[in-house]
């Protein structure tokens, strides 16, 4: 039986000395006022790098403390940040500021750091449904390890994150970017699909935000969408796996590149082996058509150039957990 702990606001730091000795693994920080004090947050992040390392952290914070002192400070950490993708409205419009997000996401990229998003849609006066597919569009091309969507979860009554109709966002958009947004929680979230998912949409040549909506047409035609009370996070990653293999299929018939098919399934395959060693300590053997040397090399960025310059080798690999982290060996 899981454990749970609600501290106060004002009392985290005093009880993170005591984290370990009441079995607590997982540690979520979701407070406003903290998320945009960095120097309480690295003493945060400091104090449990002291007394409890081997705890998971999710700590909520503002883009705008992120910076090379906190982020340094959290590499001590198994850590993810949860990041509000945040807009203003001017002029009758809405704008984010790509060139800060992209900036800060690359800072996070480049450190390692776990990190994912919070998207809202149809709060602000002038958000329509464009803007909040650009918004998507934009914030998985910065790699995210996951995009959270509050009004998937919100309670009716809560104003904060009620999506409203407008002139520029109509009932129907309202539900057309509801379901877009359970599609990505599903693929993109619940499918562990970051390490692959821009790659393989390369040589589709589709907005992400579009190979989504259809995903989420697909679900409603599949009784596994919203509506239905499918639940993505009660799913195991291995029952995903095969939607996102039977949908991908499907994507690449109609785009007239079924010769990308064996080495999808090779990538999302060896990916999701990988991902399951690291989430459930889940060792697997797998069979691919690949040489995994290929497919976990900079070729696979380009599946055009992988396919017609890289041979096929029939092979079995073992994914596996070493002292440096996952592995994978070669079995014949």
């Amino acid at each position: 039986m899981v454990k749970e702990y609600n501290f106060k606001s004002d009392e985290i730091e005093d009880q993170i000395s005591a984290l370990t000795e009441k079995g607590i693994t997982e540690f979520t920080i979701h407070d406003q006022a903290i998320a945009k004090d960095k120097k309480r947050l690295i003493k945060i992040i400091n104090l449990i790098a002291r007394y409890a390392a081997d705890v998971y952290v999710n700590i909520y914070v503002d883009a705008s403390v992120i910076d090379r002192d906190l982020v340094s400070a959290a590499s001590q950490l198994f850590l993810s940040f949860d990041i509000p993708l945040n807009c203003q409205e001017k002029g009758g419009k809405i704008l984010f500021d790509k060139k800060f997000y992209s900036n800060k996401a690359k800072l996070l990229n480049d450190f390692g750091i776990v990190f994912g998003f919070y998207l809202n849609y149809a709060i602000l006066p002038g958000d329509s449904m464009k803007a909040f597919m650009e918004r998507l569009d934009f914030a998985l091309r910065q790699y995210p390890n996951h995009i959270d969507f509050p009004q998937l979860e919100a309670n009716s009554d809560d104003d904060r994150i009620s999506p409203k109709a407008t002139g520029t966002f109509s009932p129907q958009d309202i539900r057309y970017c509801r379901d877009l947004s359970f599609s990505c929680a599903t693929f993109y979230t619940a499918g562990r699909a970051v390490p692959w998912f821009l790659t393989l949409l390369k040589p589709l040549r589709i907005y992400p935000s579009v190979f989504l909506a259809d995903f989420a047409e697909w679900q409603h035609c599949n009784n596994c969408d919203f509506k239905s009370g499918f639940d993505p996070q009660k799913e195991s990653h291995k029952s995903i796996e095969k939607m996102q293999l039977l949908f991908l299929e499907e994507k690449f018939e109609e785009k007239h590149a079924s010769e990308y098919k064996t080495l999808v399934e090779d990538i999302v395959h060896l990916n999701g082996a990988m991902a399951r060693l690291a989430g459930e300590g889940q060792e697997s053997v797998v069979e691919v058509s690949y040489n995994p040397d290929d497919i976990f090399s900079q070729e696979i960025f380009d599946l055009e150039s992988f396919v017609e310059n890289v041979c096929m080798m029939n092979c079995k690999v073992r994914i596996f957990a070493s002292q440096e982290g996952p592995d994978y060996e070669i079995l014949n």
